[in-house]
């Protein structure tokens, strides 16, 4: 880059050595003209926001425009129009909207409102054709796209089926944007859209769909179910199975679910999951817990800290209501979740081992008093709380899996992690597995297994080889222990 001066070689722009919890990153702005920092900390929704201007290039003593110096609030950079900045925050806002700056007068009191914050979630912005902003929403699980103008005007409603868009193309001097919707049974479709005739009315074609050989969604149907959780909380979850299924309570069921960090959960294509319903009955459930961000900030805060139990209620309320409404019943029925979705599944089967069959517990944190002490889980004091404090360990001690091990009957369980996850580190899946065996060995028929996964790690770069062994072994678990039989 002509901006590095050969002299110094690589050039460091941000350092926090006296916070070493900082975790800066950046990018630069669309037109080039300046770079933007963000500055978290935790994995609260919240970070700092500075820029510099790169008009002399980069160099060693970049003086950066501190706009946000504190943690109270997201920013996120989305276009600009020279020192005007479009950002999606949630200050004032926990569903989010977008504002603008003006660097020349940043001061909070000059900031512009373009789009207000809404009934459902803002997810994601982008600028395209210079002049448009492409709007992504969340309502009630699914995704929901829009287009406005750069004054926050709506411009129209991209028509498009309940699903999720799990992919997007477009940059602010395109006219043009490729989106890919998913469903649970839809493997993917590519939708193009022309933006360089006209002002309005635009239409989305289909450019690219995802045809399976053998497979067809007019054969399966996903239903959004509405329960009410432990507290009286109406909680959302999709069921998904083939549409001859017969509701008497014997179909084999999965059931999954994450509820932590505010992430939020939305319909998506999985061969697996598809494999299991078309060739063992199965009926798949994922679902929208708090804790997520489907419903924004307050959804997320109602399943964090104190509020932890929330996520397990909303769980075992769900596994009820799918056997009140005959899809399954105790004997029928699994459950699976990974690093927070692994706490999540080991907590409910400590607490309800009556309603599971079966748990897959992927490289969960099990360890609630010390999982603060080992690699990046001091960042998840923000949701969890911080252990060495008497009152958030008050919380934590009455749920951490490791501790709360009943002391009978235990459904079987399946725990899986890797030897080098340098995220959720294997001590929780070896001490919980361990814990386990010696406790309930010996008073269950039930198998309590772990598998150890070799030269890997939390799962992301998991090559296909490996990915395919697991989820055989996976399904072989959860077909043996529902009485799930293949069917052609």
């Amino acid at each position: 880059s002509s901006g590095i001066n050969a002299e110094y070689g690589d050039i460091l722009c941000v350092e926090c050595a006296d916070e070493p919890h900082w975790m800066p990153r950046g990018e630069v702005s669309d037109c080039g003209d300046f770079l933007i920092v963000y500055i978290s900390k935790g994995c609260e929704p919240v970070n700092k926001l500075w820029f510099v201007s790169l008009g002399e290039g980069i160099t060693k003593d970049l003086q950066f425009e501190k706009i946000i110096d504190n943690f109270e609030a997201e920013y996120e950079y989305i276009a600009n129009k020279g020192k005007v900045m479009y950002l999606k925050t949630n200050a004032s806002a926990d569903k989010y909207k977008l504002i603008s700056i003006d660097l020349a007068s940043p001061e909070q009191e000059n900031w512009t409102e373009v789009i207000p914050e809404k009934e459902c979630v803002l997810e994601w912005v982008a600028c395209v054709k210079d002049n448009l902003l492409v709007t992504c929403y969340m309502e009630h699980c699914v995704n929901k796209l829009y287009l406005h103008n750069l004054e926050g005007a709506l411009v129209q409603n991209i028509e498009i089926p309940p699903g999720s868009v799990v992919g997007y193309s477009g940059r602010y001097k395109d006219s043009f944007i490729y989106f890919k919707f998913m469903s649970f049974i839809n493997p993917g479709v590519i939708y193009h859209i022309d933006l360089s005739q006209g002002e309005d009315n635009f239409s989305a074609t289909v450019f690219q769909e995802t045809p399976i050989k053998g497979f067809s969604s007019a054969d399966y149907e996903t239903k959004q179910v509405f329960f009410t959780s432990k507290d009286e909380t109406l909680v959302p979850m999709f069921v998904t199975h083939h549409k001859d299924i017969v509701l008497d309570g014997s179909n084999p069921t999965l059931m999954y679910g994450y509820g932590g960090f505010n992430i939020s959960l939305s319909p998506s294509y999985s061969v697996s999951r598809m494999i299991f319903i078309k060739s063992m009955g199965g009926v798949f459930c994922e679902v929208n817990l708090r804790g997520g961000g489907e419903y924004g900030n307050d959804w997320h805060h109602a399943g964090s800290l104190a509020n932890k139990q929330n996520v397990f209620d909303d769980f075992i309320g769900a596994g009820e209501e799918l056997c009140k409404l005959q899809y399954t019943s105790p004997a029928k029925l699994a459950i699976e979740g990974g690093s927070n979705g692994g706490l999540l599944v080991a907590a409910c089967a400590n607490q309800r081992p009556d309603l599971f069959t079966a748990v897959i517990c992927h490289v969960g944190v099990l360890d609630m008093y010390r999982f603060h002490k080992f690699t990046i889980g001091h960042a998840w004091m923000t949701e969890f709380g911080n252990p060495d404090k008497e009152e958030d360990f008050g919380w934590m001690q009455k749920y951490s899996p490791l501790h709360t091990i009943p002391a009978e009957e235990y459904p079987a369980t399946l725990l899986l992690t890797g030897d080098h996850d340098d995220r959720v580190v294997p001590l929780h899946s070896l001490k919980f597995i361990a814990t386990l065996q010696k406790k309930l060995g010996a008073k269950t028929e039930n198998p309590l297994l772990i598998r150890v996964d070799t030269k890997s790690g939390h799962g992301a770069g998991k090559p296909t080889s490996k990915r395919l062994q697991e989820t055989a072994d996976v399904y072989g678990f959860i077909a043996a222990q529902l009485g799930a039989t293949w069917k052609e």
